[in-house]
This record gives C-alpha cells, sequence and structure tokens, in this order.
C-alpha cells in the first residue's frame, strides 16, 4: 500500500503528564518491549509489540512497532504536512504506532541525532515528535536507525501494571536488530523468544 498526501497534523513535542493517583505501584519498564501475550482481548493489540519510551507514575506511554500502514516516498509524507520536499528518493514505512493522536507521527530512532524536544530513553534510542527530524532525515543529516509511526499507545497511572498482572502483556529487553528490523510479520515471534519463563 502506498499513499500520495497524508493530511497529518503539525508534529508538536508530547506534554500531556496525567494526575497521579494512589501509591507509586512500580516496578516500571521504561525502553523495553512490551510484547503481547495469546491472552490480550483486545483486537487492537493482538500480536503487538510496543517500545515503551516512557512508564512511571503519572502512566505509561509507548510506540507499537510491527504494524505497518503503508509504505511511500519521505517527500509525499512532508509535502502532506505541508513543508516543501527535499529532492529525496527515500522510501519509508509508516507504522500503526497506536489509537492516541492516531494523526500525529512520532519517530523511534537511535539518538545519535537528536532535538532539544527529542527523548532520550535507553540504550541509544529516543523518540521525536518534531517535523525537523523527518527533515533531517529527508536531507541525509538524520539518524542513521528510525521507524516512523502515526499515533501512539498511552496508559493511565497503574492502568499498565494492571494488564501486566493479568498477562495481556509481558516485558523484553529491547535491542534495535529487533525495533528497526523491517521485516514487521517476525518481530512478535522474535520478542516471544526473549520472553523469560519461571523456574
Amino acid at each position: 500500500m502506498t499513499w500520495l498526501v497524508f493530511g497529518v497534523a503539525i508534529l508538536c513535542a508530547l506534554s500531556v503528564r496525567p494526575t497521579v493517583i494512589g501509591a507509586d505501584v512500580g516496578p516500571y519498564h521504561p525502553g523495553e518491549l512490551l510484547v503481547a501475550t495469546d491472552e490480550m482481548k483486545d483486537p487492537r493489540f493482538v500480536e503487538s509489540v510496543i517500545y515503551l519510551v516512557k512508564h512511571d507514575a503519572d502512566g505509561a506511554l509507548g510506540l507499537v512497532i510491527n504494524r505497518p500502514l503503508a509504505q511511500g516516498p519521505i517527500d509525499d509524507l512532508l509535502k502532506g504536512m505541508g513543508v516543501d520536499a527535499k529532492g529525496s528518493k527515500l522510501a519509508i514505512t509508516l507504522h500503526y504506532g497506536g489509537p492516541v493522536s492516531s494523526r500525529q507521527v512520532f519517530l523511534l530512532h537511535s539518538d545519535e541525532v537528536a532535538l532539544d524536544s527529542s527523548v532520550r530513553v535507553s540504550g541509544g534510542i529516543a523518540m521525536t515528535a518534531d517535523i525537523r527530524m523527518i527533515e533531517a532525515i529527508a536531507e541525509g543529516k538524520g539518524p542513521r536507525q528510525f521507524l516512523f509511526t502515526l499515533g501512539y499507545t498511552g496508559w493511565a497511572p497503574g492502568q499498565l501494571e494492571l494488564e501486566l498482572q493479568a498477562k495481556s502483556w509481558f516485558t523484553a529487553a529491547a535491542d534495535k536488530a529487533l525495533i528497526f528490523g523491517t521485516d514487521a510479520e517476525k518481530k512478535w515471534h522474535q520478542a516471544n523468544d526473549k520472553r523469560q519463563i519461571p523456574l
């Protein structure tokens, strides 16, 4: 599937922080993979793999990394956002990142290139929601590894902890090869291979 022009909103840094309700319930898993189990009932997340950008007492935020939506020239994405094309020949894949802010583009990327608004997570991975990073990639000045998503997945305080207790998800160590790999269909199985089975 390809796109011609996406009518997406101008990017902005995510700043929503839910009000903390109750005590700090940890443990928290920022920088890890959140992997749907066979018990996952929500059809939006069956066999999903999510990279957790944020997870603390205020809630959690992550990007689905194995649900490609469309492929096309990066210049078409820029034009759809009201920005001049850069003459780039680069074709990119746009992924479903989650149901929240589903018309906003987020970039998960290696952190050797970052902006002031970028969120550095761990293991050399960052997230940016700024059109300047898309322009940098189109101009060949961006990070070496990147993954584009529309939208993100979010949880209120304590919500993800309850879903983990219900065995809808398990967490696993993240690695760049899995996150930025091009074979999306294999990512859920690769993440399952990382699952630690209690003895």
